[in-house]
């Protein structure tokens, strides 16, 4: 029987407690790893966090597509689940998107691949897409999001849908893997087998500064860029705070649309950058770039 045809039960007893619902209340469906795109045998997939009521009337969402830290290395995609369904219950389609590893591909694997599963979602979603990162994730999500309306690092999947994003939210990312002084505690920082060595294709990073300037946001901050958010903490340890100024300042210098959190005392991540006061400053930001429509 439909919901609508089921009679109600009356029984009461003294002593219970009634609520009346409004049919507005909002908890989470989440759908776990979707496969997005699979090349010469590797699956990348998503994880999906939806807002659901009881009654859903062609509900559309705005959507936030999460590139999770990892030293570009393999993802742990569950890592940010619990506190990016926060904002799924303030209304946001949540993708957790994994991308090849610099293990397995080179720049630009990682950008092609968040383009790929921004366009998949695309087929099922409204315009308003948003793109967030932290640390390595918020590198990707930056270069993502400003070569977004380029001919660049799109890949071949799902080309009739559109890479655009309205905005983008970076968490102490990565700007530029040549800052001599830019890893504060990486001690082999840009050597082949450094992260920042493996993200070019395991080599030494001020040998080959040709390709390692094409890894950093600041390449791409000409024409229509979307505006950014970012936040970066005073006592980073592994991303240096300075790669953050450095971004804001160039941002700043080209009349750009920024807005910087100087997270005073902090650290790389933790709860001062996901606690429910930030994350409010990260909806606040969205549902301003959607209202300058």
């Amino acid at each position: 029987m439909t919901y609508e045809e089921m009679i109600e039960d009356e029984a009461f007893i003294e002593g219970m407690q009634t609520r009346i619902m409004s049919d507005q209340e909002m908890d989470t469906m989440y759908i776990p790893d979707v496969e997005y795109m699979n090349i010469d045998g590797i699956s990348r997939i998503l994880q999906i966090l939806v807002p659901r009521k009881r009654v859903m009337e062609n509900e559309k969402y705005p959507l936030i597509v999460y590139v999770q830290g990892s030293a570009w290395h393999k993802q742990n995609v569950y890592q940010h689940v619990g506190q990016l369904n926060y904002l799924c219950k303030q209304g946001f389609v949540v993708a957790i998107v994994q991308y090849r590893e610099s293990d397995l591909a080179p720049f630009p694997a990682q950008i092609e691949d968040t383009k790929t599963a921004i366009r998949f979602l695309r087929k099922h979603h409204e315009e308003n897409v948003f793109l967030f990162g932290d640390s390595s994730g918020g590198h990707v999500a930056l270069v993502s999001g400003l070569t977004s309306k380029l001919p660049l690092f799109n890949g071949n999947l799902y080309s009739e849908y559109s890479n655009e994003v309205r905005a983008i939210i970076d968490f102490y990312g990565v700007v530029d893997i040549t800052m001599e002084d830019g890893f504060p505690t990486t001690e082999n920082h840009q050597q082949p087998d450094s992260p920042e060595g493996y993200l070019i294709g395991r080599k030494n990073v001020l040998e080959h500064l040709d390709i390692a300037r094409q890894t950093s946001p600041m390449t791409y901050l000409d024409g229509d860029i979307p505006p950014i958010l970012i936040a970066h903490g005073t006592k980073d340890r592994l991303v240096a705070f300075k790669q953050s100024v450095k971004l804001y300042k160039a941002l700043k210098d080209k009349n750009k649309e920024v807005i910087f959190y100087r997270m005073k005392g902090a650290d790389h991540g933790g709860p001062m950058f996901f606690c429910e006061e930030m994350l409010d400053e990260v909806i606040k930001f969205i549902k301003k770039s959607i209202a300058h429509d």
